[in-house]
């Protein structure tokens, strides 16, 4: 399983683009914890295309205990797999890495919250798999 960094993002220009799930659909996922796509953003600011998926779990608050980094980690995963790469496929984008975020709460991009709990994960796509990044 993968390590993870916690990090403020940093801000950078982005392009907010329409998510082809509804964000108030809670999303699947193999914790069972509540997780809902908050934005997709298309991100060139690291020197190649990023897509950054940007989801709310609140059950990964601290104190909330019900759902741990492990179990996080897997629903990462299976959310890039999942809902990423069908995304990426279905508006045929070549991005070099695709960002997987959970957040506690909305917290606008390249803003700070410090009472926000965050997960982030980067990943590849090849033959229609995402392949974990270690940044």
């Amino acid at each position: 399983m993968s390590a993870f960094t916690f990090f403020t993002a940093m801000g950078c220009a982005v392009a907010a683009w329409a998510a082809s799930v509804d964000a108030q659909q809670q999303l699947s996922v193999p914790s069972g914890q509540p997780v809902y796509l908050s934005e997709v953003l298309q991100d060139e600011t690291p020197g190649a295309l990023w897509l950054r998926f940007r989801f709310i779990a609140p059950d990964i608050a601290q104190g909330a205990g019900q759902a741990d980094v492990d179990q996080a980690a897997g629903d990462m995963d299976h959310l890039c797999q999942s809902v990423a790469l069908p995304y990426v496929q279905d508006h045929q984008i070549a991005a070099a890495r695709i960002a997987i975020s959970l957040s506690d709460r909305p917290v606008p991009f390249g803003e700070a919250d410090p009472e926000a709990t965050q997960y982030f994960e980067l990943y590849s796509a090849q033959d229609a798999t995402c392949i974990w990044e270690a940044f």
